[in-house]
């Protein structure tokens, strides 16, 4: 005789069971349903709304961006491309141009600072001179505060000032004009405000030019591009910017500069202020290099209306010697106007990366327009309700107290058999295993030997729901000519649902 197998425990079988049965589920392929509502308005706003996203992501602007390119989805944002911010950029600046004041020329080396030329370029427009300043002692400025005295006795030795020009002696001393006193300062003598000279440089600074070279570098793409065209050796000799006939000709006009960010010349050359340059490299690498151009701005940087901070101004003082032993300086506070020069850009290649994410975008966001079509469809509808019983499958659950619930799990895993129906008593026993007839297409088989279900979750649900219309579902009986059982007419008690 052969060997009877071993058989296994019922926690094990069962474990085997549900393991055969998810390794079939992870192979299937679950849809959604769909139903076709056959409504022209509802058409008409899912297609609309389909329509406008489209547009968006095609032509509409997508956000914070300033430039032209770096404000639209696909065409103009260009988010196929791989895009790099910020090139590595080298400015050179030179400043040429001869003016004098009511008693002097001044030429570059004196009204340009600092010499060397960078970034930032101040030219000085009006000056205001305290000359032959020495090492000793004088009378306190007026514009400092405490400053004035009637005696000695309104001056401190020794105290100091940070808003002041020197240390303070206790002596209370006349001013250099008129009838008012100040205390008395060590200091560079005399002090700023008592004996300065005013000169305007400004009649012929709008004639100034100044050279901005500029070259910038994309590392990413290995893209490398100057402001400058290759010409001839004398072509900044002869040329001056023009957007439209001279691009590649970086010599601007200190009055072009000053109108094009829309201030007053002479005004600005009393006061002082802030202008920038700002030049912008946006340039598309798919296309030749012809194309990437840079693109210049003018604006006034500094707060033009702000009383307290407006203007710009700085001191620096020329220092020599008389007689080869006293020390002298000439101190100069310089109005003028300073340009700021700003580079930045971004340069963009085709790439596959960020297309496909950009593509996948799109697509997913048209599903926005199903959902609120549903919203629509499942609220605002006459036939709302008719609408929400063909789109979902509603499953009743009978009520039953939640402490059978391992029972009912049981049952689902075929550990125990379905304790007897009601109408058991009427049905005939059921036939041993070979007798009576054999079961037909159509014949149910008993919950015992059926076979495991998949561990999808469609598959669990529909067991659950034949379980519990076999065993815990039915209804209660309700009188009829003939007893019979309900489970011969609706096996799979689809009647529940």
């Amino acid at each position: 005789m052969a060997a009877v197998q071993p058989r296994l425990p019922a926690g094990a079988a069962m474990v085997r069971r549900l393991a055969r049965g998810c390794w079939s589920a992870f192979w299937d392929y679950e849809t959604p349903k769909v139903i076709v509502v056959r409504n022209r308005r509802l058409g008409f706003v899912h297609r609309l709304v389909q329509l406008l996203i489209l547009l968006y992501f095609v032509w509409v602007a997508s956000g914070a961006g300033t430039a032209l390119s770096h404000r639209y989805v696909f065409i103009v944002q260009k988010s196929y491309q791989d895009s790099e911010t910020g090139p590595e950029s080298s400015i050179i600046t030179k400043v040429k141009g001869i003016t004098m004041s009511e008693h002097k020329v001044w030429d570059v080396e004196e009204y340009v600072k600092p010499p060397e030329g960078g970034s930032v370029v101040s030219i000085i427009t009006r000056i205001e001179v305290t000359p032959s300043q020495t090492l000793g002692t004088c009378p306190e400025s007026m514009r400092v505060h405490s400053s004035t005295c009637h005696s000695d006795d309104d001056c401190v030795a020794g105290q100091l000032d940070m808003q002041g020009n020197g240390i303070r002696t206790g002596h209370c001393v006349p001013y250099y004009h008129g009838d008012a006193k100040t205390c008395e300062v060590s200091a560079w003598c005399p002090v700023e405000d008592g004996t300065s000279e005013n000169h305007f440089l400004g009649k012929m600074a709008p004639n100034f030019t100044i050279l901005i070279k500029n070259s910038i570098h994309y590392p990413k793409f290995k893209f490398s591009k100057g402001n400058i065209a290759s010409q001839k050796s004398d072509y900044l000799k002869h040329c001056t910017f023009d957007q439209g006939s001279d691009p590649y000709c970086p010599i601007f006009r200190l009055g072009f500069i000053v109108e094009q960010a829309g201030e007053n010349f002479t005004e600005l050359a009393h006061k002082g202020g802030v202008i920038g340059v700002i030049i912008n490299w946006n340039c598309d690498l798919d296309l030749s290099e012809s194309e990437c151009n840079p693109k210049y701005s003018f604006r006034r940087l500094d707060p033009k209306y702000d009383p307290a901070s407006s203007g710009y101004n700085f001191r620096f003082a020329k220092y020599y010697k008389i007689n080869g032993t006293t020390t002298t300086r000439t101190l100069i506070k310089a109005y003028g106007i300073r340009i700021d020069v700003i580079v930045h850009g971004q340069a963009g290649k085709f790439s596959l990366i960020p297309t496909i994410i950009n593509l996948a975008t799109a697509l997913t966001s048209i599903g926005v327009g199903s959902f609120l079509c549903d919203w629509i469809l499942l609220t605002f509808m006459n036939k709302n309700k008719l609408y929400s019983h063909k789109k979902f499958d509603k499953v009743r659950t009978p009520r039953h107290p939640s402490s059978r619930w391992p029972v009912t799990l049981a049952l689902v895993l075929g550990q125990i058999p379905p304790p007897p129906s009601r109408s058991s008593q009427d049905q005939p026993p059921s036939l041993p295993s070979g007798e009576g007839p054999a079961l037909g297409e159509g014949a149910e088989l008993p919950l015992a030997v059926q076979p495991p279900r998949s561990c999808s979750i469609s598959a669990l649900t529909e067991q659950v729901v034949d379980t519990l219309d076999q065993h815990l579902g039915q209804r209660p009986p309700v009188p009829e000519p003939s007893r019979q059982d309900p489970t011969s007419t609706d096996p799979k008690g689809l009647a529940q649902l």
